[in-house]
């Protein structure tokens, strides 16, 4: 025996709803096989349903087109400023800096350690530390760094910052377009299960395969369970054999 599926996709649930609506355009009222307040509840929520199916594909699709731009600039940023700490290192193993210089940048003086800039908090960490570092360091008389110089630093962090932020901005509106999408998920696959409840009421004295049909023209979906497609398939070669 066939058991009944509820759409699981938004897709479906779009189909299921359409399917209905088009019973509704077709078939008096008094001879629908859902009531009329039902009816009023489909066209309510499919204009909702479709808008936020788009309304979240934009807000993905767009957040998707940024993600690229956005990895090149914080690969950057990671760039200079790990380029910045090995020149500074250098210049402490070359003895043209002391080893105490690391403190300005808040790094431990006896150590030759550079930070891991692998993930955004680290760059954003990091890279406030060095910028302001590298200017105290150079109001107490020390010379500035060079290649890169901590200018050129500065221009690829902000520029990180500011894309940061900006997909930070596209994050949320992906979430918010999410959230609302799960309300209205939730408002739908409720509404297409009381109509496929009233439809299967309205057709219950009906033999089981015609029952099926009748339901299945208001757009409800049947599946057949594998071990039941493989007994009617047995049937059918069996058939095909005599």
């Amino acid at each position: 025996m066939p058991y009944r599926r509820l759409p699981n996709t938004d897709q479906a649930r779009m189909r299921a709803i359409e399917a209905a609506l088009e019973k509704g355009k077709r078939i008096a009222t008094s001879e629908l096989a859902f009531s009329y307040l039902s009816l009023e509840k489909l066209q309510s929520i499919y204009p909702r349903l479709s808008g936020s199916i788009r309304q979240l594909n934009a807000a993905k699709q767009n957040q998707f087109d940024k993600s690229r731009e956005y990895g090149e600039i914080f690969k950057k940023a990671k760039l200079y400023l790990s380029h910045f700490l090995q020149v500074m290192s250098f210049a402490i193993i070359r003895e043209e800096l002391r080893p105490e210089v690391r403190a300005f940048y808040g790094l431990d003086p006896n150590s030759q350690r550079l930070p891991a800039l692998n993930l955004e908090k680290d760059v954003l960490e990091w890279g406030e530390r060095i910028i302001r570092g590298e200017a105290q360091r150079c109001q107490k008389g020390g010379s500035p760094i060079y290649s890169p110089s901590i200018a050129l630093v500065k221009v690829h962090f902000e520029a990180f910052i500011d894309a940061f932020r900006h997909q930070k901005m596209l994050q949320n509106i992906t979430n918010r377009a999410s959230e609302q999408m799960n309300m209205v998920r939730d408002e739908a696959d409720k509404l297409i299960q009381e109509v496929w409840n009233e439809v299967e009421e309205k057709f219950s004295m009906l033999p089981d395969d015609a029952k099926r049909e009748k339901a299945t023209s208001y757009g409800i979906t049947y599946v057949y369970r594998p071990s039941e497609l493989k007994k009617m398939e047995a049937e059918k070669l069996q058939t095909n054999l005599f």
